[in-house]
């Protein structure tokens, strides 16, 4: 039986709001329940231990965590207290582990279906081609926060586990409390996540145009690292502002006090941006496709 099938209710009742959401919650179930989807979550929720237990060991061994400007941003902080363990396991995966676990899966979303034969049983049911992409992409971005999640989440138990929790400094000199620590701890996580907004849409995109998932999630990923390597190259500096990834790390910026709002905003308009024009290449291609899987 096809997912079409299982959903509830009536055929007439298939385009109501509460059948839309019964799809998004099987999207999500099917998602999850992927090997690949489990794999993916598995190695994110490994970086902060790797980067927890490599940070104990240098310091019992009488070196100092991120000495001489190495290592990711806030990596010489953890060992006074591990709340700083989940800024820098975010600053280590959202260059290339969270965006490519992202791109993954949002390759994967249409050409997967497709390439299994599932794609036109969907439609069928019938979803329209529009609700279909939107519940995909709603898919795809709560794997975003999903992962963020988890990497912010494995960092704060390894943290608690290894260092000590209290009062932190922020970036500007200042204290706040261990709760106000969390909060920000939690707006960055929210920040890192609405980042990957962009790639999400890029990788719904791509999968549109092929049926095979491999090949969209390969290109995704390739896609991914070129723009980073764009970003890096000094003599592209005028079109550097507009590369998906240019403001990614603009979240340290929260853990200044006052807050600096001004490129954690250029990121999330950027990110819009990319959501805007992809997704309507998205729907102009998927609702224009001709699908016989």
């Amino acid at each position: 039986m096809s997912r079409a099938e299982a959903l509830p209710g009536p055929a007439g009742r298939r385009t109501s709001p509460l059948w839309t959401f019964g799809l998004l919650r099987s999207e999500l179930v099917t998602t999850l329940r992927r090997w690949r989807t489990l794999a993916l979550l598995a190695v994110l929720a490994a970086v902060p231990v790797l980067v927890g237990i490599a940070v104990r060991i240098e310091t019992r061994g009488g070196s100092r965590a991120g000495g001489g400007g190495e290592g990711p941003a806030f990596m010489a902080q953890i060992t006074n207290n591990g709340l700083f363990l989940v800024f820098t396991a975010l600053a280590a995966t959202l260059p290339f582990f969270l965006p490519m676990a992202v791109g993954v899966v949002a390759g994967d979303a249409i050409a997967g279906e497709a390439g299994a034969g599932t794609l036109r049983y969907l439609l069928v049911a019938p979803a329209g081609r529009t609700r279909l992409l939107l519940v995909k992409y709603a898919t795809v971005m709560a794997f975003c926060l999903l992962a963020t999640l988890v990497v912010a989440v494995s960092a704060l138990a390894v943290g608690a586990l290894l260092f000590p929790l209290g009062d932190l400094t922020t970036i500007s000199g200042t204290s706040i409390t261990f709760a106000e620590g969390l909060g920000r701890a939690l707006l960055i996580a929210l920040a890192v996540a609405a980042s990957l907004v962009g790639i999400a849409a890029l990788g719904l995109f791509v999968s549109t145009l092929t049926n095979s998932g491999i090949a969209a999630m390969a290109t995704t990923v390739g896609l991914l690292i070129t723009v980073q390597i764009l970003d890096q190259i000094p003599q592209l500096h005028a079109l550097r502002p507009y590369f998906f990834s240019h403001y990614w790390l603009s979240f340290a910026d929260l853990m200044r006090e006052p807050v600096y709002w001004d490129d954690l905003v250029r990121n999330l308009g950027l990110q819009a941006l990319y959501a805007a024009v992809f997704g309507s290449a998205a729907w102009a291609r998927f609702t224009t496709k001709d699908i016989s899987a």
